[in-house]
């Protein structure tokens, strides 16, 4: 699949441009039985000239919709689902036609939506790339990944990156220095993925690592726990290329910078997720000892680790759950990681000292 993606990336710059068809307008109601109808006017919202969608009211909608008779437990709630797939459909539709004529929504029987300008064979790889990239981050995480029972894979490929920021900030509190990001996967109403067309090489380990975050949403994760298993889960899919020309820091110069950055303020933003967040050399920090950290946890005895990320919770940054099926401290585990005398008081996770409430993670990486 990989190769067949990139053969047909290599020669889009040749294709003939996809001829000009009709647009219809975007739908303005949706309809489902049992209810009135969603009118969309009332749950759109314009930013930057690209609508969005309060999706919490759709949810509310949704779960207004009486249970269809045909429904079964192989299918539950069919009525919802369809309601559902046709609210992701015309909020893509509003944006489709906020962005320009070049964009098209393609679909298929792969639960993939993708809204882009990629000429159609490309699309249709970049469509399949995904559908098949979720089967195998299934199969590797036993037992925790799950595919959502209801909607679409959602991936949009914005034309440019100036489309792509525009999109982005809405997202962005209003003040503030953020890390830079070229792909992400969104969670707040209605999951899709985010990239840029400008590299779609680079689309590959975004899709394993998103795609990730995607099939975890269903658990309370702590942001550390949930970033360490898309980390390692898109290194596994898409491996990184070689080291050729020696520009990545050697594991001993990473250990060093772990070593001198992380003390006992620091690391209790690493157990809340805030430092995920943060602008400076924390962000990549934070990914890889995240990184570090599920590898370690989940090479002995994958069984008893699906346990711990089951009951893992963010209140506490997965430490009770660490301790029932683990049978270690967190505190510990980071001390022996940074050669620190263990000291639960300044590397255990305290939930008393966060500043803010706890994040669930699936944040930008550093790339």
């Amino acid at each position: 699949m990989l190769k067949l993606l990139r053969s047909l990336l290599s020669s889009t710059a040749s294709a003939a441009p996809a001829p000009a068809v009709a647009r219809a307008l975007p739908p303005t109601r949706i309809a489902a039985p049992g209810v009135e109808d969603l009118l969309l006017a009332d749950l759109l919202t314009e930013a930057e000239g690209l609508p969005f969608v309060d999706w919490a009211r759709v949810h509310d909608w949704v779960a207004r919709i009486p249970e269809d008779d045909a429904s079964s437990a192989s299918a539950p709630d069919a009525a919802r689902a369809v309601a559902w797939t046709a609210c992701e459909r015309a909020w893509l539709e509003h944006l489709r036609a906020a962005l320009g004529a070049g964009y098209r929504i393609d679909a298929g029987e792969d639960d993939v939506l993708l809204l882009s300008t990629l000429e159609p064979a490309v699309a249709a790889a970049t469509r399949a790339f995904v559908s098949k990239t979720r089967q195998r981050v299934v199969r590797l995480l036993d037992g925790v990944a799950e595919v959502p029972a209801w909607g679409h894979e959602i991936l949009i490929v914005f034309e440019d990156e100036a489309s792509y920021y525009r999109y982005v900030s809405f997202y962005y509190p209003e003040a503030g220095e953020f890390a830079a990001s070229g792909g992400m996967y969104i969670n707040q109403g209605c999951g899709h993925f985010l990239t840029v067309q400008a590299d779609l090489r680079a689309i590959e380990p975004v899709i394993a690592h998103e795609l990730t975050h995607a099939c975890l949403g269903h658990l309370p994760l702590p942001a550390w726990l949930n970033e360490g298993l898309a980390v390692n889960t898109e290194q596994r899919l898409c491996p990184p290329p070689g080291d050729v020309f020696g520009a990545r820091p050697s594991p001993q110069e990473m250990h060093a910078r772990h070593q001198e950055f992380w003390g006992a303020g620091e690391i209790q933003e690493f157990w809340s997720g805030r430092s995920f967040l943060r602008a400076d050399q924390g962000n990549e920090l934070s990914y890889d000892l995240a990184r570090i950290l599920v590898a370690q946890l989940s090479a002995a005895d994958w069984a008893r680790f699906r346990d711990f990320v089951l009951a893992a919770n963010l209140e506490d940054a997965g430490a009770a759950a660490a301790r029932a099926h683990l049978g270690m401290e967190l505190a510990d585990l980071i001390a022996a990681l940074l050669e620190q005398p263990a000291d639960p008081c300044r590397w255990a996770p305290d939930p008393r000292r966060w500043e803010e409430a706890p994040e669930r993670g699936a944040f930008a990486p550093p790339r």
